[in-house]
């Protein structure tokens, strides 16, 4: 695997963003650590899964991409499965649900792709995409447990290294996994030094629950503020990558999550949504003690005003 990543970020040259690597000496005072963000709200559609979805889409011959391609998302990885089909002319469908966030649908939407609604209480999304494969055809391209998409999200950790160098720790996100996996792949080959650690929210514990207990748990459509980690379970790549290469899991509160997206706003200035302020929640709440240069993956910034105004006025009134 280690191999697909560096071609990836060979084949992502010049497509993804390079994106920033931000520093705060109030928060290394305040975690006792040098803590390093890296940026992924600055990715292109707003998140680290454009990486993926390139890296994906790109490698299809051209007979695969007349057929199009499906995919299933609560949202960033449907806006970058959109945008990259836009850049590459290849026609995409989505399936999302009903309640995904405004900001993401219309973005989804105004990239180009057909959006097929779905009611997670209801029906499965991975049922509804195959359905719509079978019936119609196309490639499909799913959020995270594709080997190719798993490379792609792990150039995030490799860029890292070749900005800032090698970490003690670095903390990833966590909902399907490929961004964990893909990370946790790529900082063995270069940083094999570095403890990786994934965080989850409490109320989507279930990548945490297969970590310790050695088999798949499940959860279903957790209620966590942090949709884009609102996964059932890990993949059936994703999950031995991870016991593989993560050195532990650990979840963080839905307080300590409304907290760290409202520090980031407050302290540096920058929008980053709940699933992607997950890392800088367990260092700041304590679920995970800082030790030493810690590398911190910000995913995503795609999170509407009024979700924002929300977490202002809760993390206010504590």
């Amino acid at each position: 695997m280690f191999g697909h990543i560096i071609e990836a970020r060979k084949r992502l040259r010049g497509q993804a963003h390079l994106t920033p690597v931000l520093t705060s000496t109030t928060l290394d005072r305040r975690v006792g650590a040098q803590v390093m963000l890296k940026a992924e709200n600055f990715q292109r559609a707003g998140a680290f899964k454009f990486r993926g979805a390139y890296n994906a889409i790109a490698q299809l011959s051209e007979t695969e991409r007349r057929q199009g391609v499906v995919t299933f998302s609560s949202g960033n990885h449907a806006q970058a499965v959109a945008l990259v089909g836009r850049l590459l002319q290849v026609r995409t469908t989505v399936v999302m649900p009903r309640d995904a966030p405004a900001v993401k649908r219309e973005a989804t939407r105004g990239y180009g792709a057909t959006i097929i609604d779905y009611d997670p209480a209801v029906t499965s999304r991975e049922t509804i995409a195959r359905d719509l494969v079978e019936g119609q055809g196309g490639i499909l391209i799913p959020p995270y447990d594709h080997e190719a998409v798993i490379a792609g999200q792990g150039t995030t950790a490799l860029e890292l290294h070749d900005q800032v160098g090698a970490c003690d720790m670095l903390l990833v996100p966590c909902g399907g996994g490929g961004l964990l996996s893909g990370c946790a792949v790529a900082a063995r080959g270069v940083m094999p030094r570095c403890k990786v650690i994934g965080i989850e929210p409490a109320l989507a514990d279930d990548a945490a629950r297969s970590f310790r207990m050695r088999t798949l748990q499940h959860v279903h459509n957790p209620p966590t503020i942090a949709d884009g980690t609102r996964t059932p379970s890990l993949g059936k790549l994703t999950f031995p990558l991870i016991l593989a290469n993560v050195a532990d899991i650990q979840t963080v509160s839905e307080a300590a999550i409304m907290g760290a997206v409202r520090f980031l706003f407050e302290r540096l200035k920058i929008v980053v949504e709940p699933s992607g302020a997950l890392g800088l929640a367990a260092l700041l709440s304590g679920a995970v003690p800082a030790q030493g240069r810690v590398g911190v993956i910000l995913s995503g910034g795609n999170m509407d005003a009024d979700t924002l105004g929300r977490i202002m006025a809760a993390t206010a009134a504590t």
